[in-house]
């Protein structure tokens, strides 16, 4: 019997639905992905650019109606609407299918099915998930090659183990009216039907790597989180590594490649990057806890990318790179607003419009070359500061979990949660206020858990308490944390620097784990003595250290009701340990 029976059934039933001319099965070879390269920019879906200044890097245009998530248009299907929980769209399993159905229903006539094996995480790793995604857009498979490990040894080990998550995605009309991005955690399968961005068809990424995964994860006693992973190596080679999550607008990326600030160049630190958006987390035979990242390439932003905000990107999106919705430039290099350069004096922008600095729209607004939400995918290969450890099957062992927001006046720069279920609690907790850059109202708190309410798969209360019992499991703990880069002062200047200076904390926080130095305890949590953080080469006064220290009980009393509000959403399925960690932070609040 062919050990791909399985595969092929399905693939057979999904071509009798998209009615495709023909079939063709990705290998992941060189010659096969030059060739896509060039018939994609033959019927114009994408746009070689200049090979000089941008060797193997193209560019792409999604449609103007499909720039970013519709998370409106992307569903939790599960048999019990509570299984979906409150903070997710839900729809019936029988009811998605039949909706995408009628979508599906011959969207790839004259078109060519693409087959996709890929491995999320290094090929028959403990760790790793297969999954095969089904598409008609070259655009996705050449960033799929990117971000995931595709290829025959991915087929090979399927015929081993038989289970594959089930990807489905068509283009369709690319019509918003008629766009689906559904989640089948009881089945093991995505579909996505209607669009042509990233986060919508990429279906290794946030749907396999978050949504189902992190079902997955519940089941098989395992995490799936939205974090970026780092190690710190010390001079004599001992490298710790580092969780953390945070919402958007946080400076995720910039972290996960920090580059260490002239003052602390001495104590020759080097920065390892294993990854900047996903990390899957195990508990090993010691009781440790073990991560890889899944991923194979970034998936990030282009405003506001530059040499000071993260070089090392900067560096790595030199070649083998698709932009996607940034601005041309005559010579065929790219440019996005807060690029290091000067924009151009002319270029086509993100639609594909001619355009040229300070080009207004009917009302007056100047028009962006780039969309805010443009992005690059890179191979995370081409990163100079890459780690060695990326194919290791066996990932990389966690000392700290971080977690973080964007708050102006609340939270201090670092903090340290007592134990484990505080920790569940800071991080189920965890909040931003919302930039000029976000949707909302600017200053607006957005409650954010552990950076996952747009991709938990499963009900967040069922997802909190999975948190609070793997936690009994571990005999080795990672130590738990808070940051905060984005403390102001009282006319609004950020009183913390950040980027390659948040390294100072992360010191501190290394220190912790290792029991090398003591800390204060307050109501909230841990916090360090000042004296304890390295400020060699580092101008900040005295004064604002206490300020980005300070713990005002009246604002974090006004926190708690606003987490009181957040925590009803969840009714009674809310763990009761949460409920007590809120009572017990306003006890403490209200002690003298």
């Amino acid at each position: 019997m062919d050990k791909l029976h399985r595969l092929k059934t399905w693939i057979d039933k999904c071509a009798g639905l998209c009615q495709p001319d023909n079939i063709v099965w990705v290998d992941g070879t060189e010659k096969q992905k030059k060739d896509l390269q060039q018939k994609a920019c033959a019927t114009g879906e994408i746009t070689a650019l200049n090979k000089k200044k941008l060797p193997g890097c193209f560019l792409h245009r999604t449609a103007v109606n499909d720039v970013a998530r519709t998370e409106h248009l992307t569903f939790i299907c599960t048999k019990n609407k509570r299984d979906a929980g409150p903070t997710n769209n839900w729809m019936l399993p029988k009811d998605a299918y039949n909706r995408a159905s009628e979508i599906f229903k011959g969207a790839m006539k004259g078109r060519t099915m693409y087959v996709i094996p890929f491995s999320m995480g290094p090929v028959g790793s403990e760790f790793s998930k297969i999954g095969v995604e089904l598409t008609d857009s070259i655009y996705v498979v050449l960033n799929m090659l990117i971000m995931t490990r595709v290829g025959n040894d991915v087929l090979e080990y399927l015929k081993k183990i038989q289970i594959f998550t089930k990807c489905l995605h068509s283009k369709a009309e690319l019509d918003i009216s008629r766009r689906l991005i559904l989640h089948f955690p009881e089945d093991n399968a995505i579909w996505s039907v209607g669009s042509g961005y990233g986060g919508n068809v990429l279906l290794g990424k946030k749907c396999l790597a978050l949504r189902i995964a992190s079902a997955q994860a519940r089941h098989e006693g395992w995490l799936a989180e939205h974090m970026l992973i780092m190690g710190i190596e010390e001079p004599n080679g001992h490298i710790e590594y580092i969780a953390a999550a945070f919402p958007s607008a946080c400076g995720k990326t910039n972290l996960a490649m920090l580059i260490p600030p002239e003052g602390l160049k001495s104590k020759g630190y080097r920065i390892w990057t294993v990854g900047d958006d996903i990390a899957w987390m195990r508990i090993d035979s010691d009781g440790s806890l073990w991560a890889i990242n899944p991923e194979a390439g970034f998936f990030g932003v282009g405003p506001g990318t530059n040499y000071k905000t993260n070089p090392v990107m900067m560096e790595t999106i030199k070649k083998d790179t698709i932009f996607t919705n940034v601005l041309l430039t005559p010579d065929k290099n790219v440019w996005w607003e807060g690029k290091d350069e000067a924009p151009p004096a002319k270029g086509i922008d993100w639609q594909g419009r001619p355009w040229k600095p300070g080009t207004k729209d009917v009302s007056g607004k100047e028009i962006l070359g780039a969309h805010p939400n443009s992005r690059f995918t890179a191979p995370i290969a081409n990163c100079p500061s890459a780690s060695f450890r990326l194919d290791q099957h066996h990932g990389v062992p966690i000392s700290a979990i971080i977690f973080g927001g964007r708050r102006e006046h609340l939270a201090p720069l670092v903090y340290e949660a007592f134990n484990w279920q505080h920790g569940v609690f800071i991080g189920s907790t965890m909040a931003s206020e919302r930039t000029a850059a976000q949707v909302g109202k600017v200053g607006e708190v957005r409650r954010d858990p552990m950076a996952m309410l747009p991709f938990c798969g499963y009900n967040m209360a069922d997802y909190f308490r999975h948190w609070l019992n793997f936690g009994k499991r571990l005999r080795k703990p990672p130590k738990v944390f808070h940051v905060n880069w984005f403390r102001t002062n009282n006319k609004g200047k950020f009183l913390w620097p950040g980027f390659g200076e948040n390294l100072r904390i992360l010191e501190w926080i290394l220190d912790r784990c290792n029991n090398k130095t003591v800390a204060r305890k307050t109501a909230i949590g841990n916090i360090p003595f000042v004296k304890d953080i390295d400020l060699t080469g580092l101008r900040i006064s005295k004064k604002e250290m206490e300020q980005l220290f300070k713990i005002n009980k009246k604002d974090w009393l006004q926190e708690t009701n606003d987490i009181a509000k957040f925590f009803l959403k969840f009714n009674t399925d809310l763990p009761q340990e949460l409920s007590a960690e809120l009572k017990n932070l306003i006890k403490r609040l209200k002690s003298k």
